[in-house]
């Protein structure tokens, strides 16, 4: 009798845990997970020639973004510079941060980002787009 109810409750428990960890890993999960923020990885390579200036307006244009859309929670954007020579050619890494997945929904076909794509379309050869939600461990 015993074993059959310690059967009974691991199997109830096996059953439990898979739906636990698909709500968990679902890509259209809204709600922010606790101590977590949502990263938005923007990795671009530009056509051979682009100027000092044309770089310089597509960063100040991506840059003037978080004062133009309030949902960006966070922003920072660097050249790459990493000595294992494995950037495909990507030179200019931006990270934004977004609190919620509707913040970022916001974001994406915001008329300012899409003025923004406008000034950097042009000069753009290739895009590597990356979003995920924070871990600390």
């Amino acid at each position: 009798m015993k074993n059959s109810i310690l059967f009974l409750l691991m199997g109830c428990l096996a059953l439990a845990l898979p739906s636990c960890n698909n709500a968990a890993t679902n890509k259209n999960d809204t709600a922010m997970p606790q101590d977590s923020v949502l990263r938005h990885v923007v990795l671009f390579k530009f056509k051979p020639g682009t100027s000092q200036d044309d770089l310089k307006k597509v960063t100040d244009a991506f840059g003037a973004l978080p004062n133009k859309i309030p949902e960006i929670a966070d922003y920072e954007w660097g050249l790459n510079n990493s000595p294992e020579g494995l950037d495909k050619g990507f030179t200019h890494g931006f990270l934004l941060t977004f609190k919620s997945e509707a913040d970022r929904e916001v974001y994406l076909p915001h008329p300012d980002h899409k003025a923004f794509g406008a000034v950097l379309k042009p000069h753009l050869e290739d895009v590597l787009v990356v979003d995920y939600w924070s871990k600390t461990h």
